[in-house]
């Protein structure tokens, strides 16, 4: 299975950030009780509140505990958000589950597969 796939698995046991997160846990270095709870407060799109989508949320997160080198993350930060962004049709969660538009555009589940596809396109990722 990969990344993507076990991200979108694990949605159904935890919110959208967290699935995100626990695929990646074996190369992040902090163990699952802190990636749960770091992860705990961007759910139903941050907070409940239907704001920006928790699984690109997690997926930034990852980006940056991967990626950062002492340098600006900007621009990669920029490319994860518009490949997500392309992938699901936008990132506001409220959005994405049709509560503005009556459309849903993606289900949780494909938007954490695709949050770890595009961080995947970004950065190496041994799986």
């Amino acid at each position: 299975m990969t990344r993507p796939e076990n991200a979108a698995m694990l949605k159904r046991s935890c919110n959208c950030c967290q699935a995100v997160l626990l695929a990646y846990e074996d190369k992040l270095p902090l163990d699952k009780d802190t990636l749960m709870a770091m992860g705990s407060t961007f759910g139903s799109g941050m907070g409940g509140v239907k704001g920006s989508c928790g699984a690109l949320i997690g997926a930034q997160m990852i980006l940056g505990l991967l990626g950062y080198k002492g340098s600006n993350m900007n621009k990669y930060s920029r490319e994860l958000f518009g490949k997500f962004e392309e992938r699901v049709g936008a990132t506001i969660c409220a959005v994405i589950k049709g509560f503005v538009t009556g459309r849903t555009l993606c289900s949780c589940e494909d938007c954490c597969k695709n949050a770890a596809e595009a961080l995947e396109e970004i950065i190496s990722i041994d799986n």
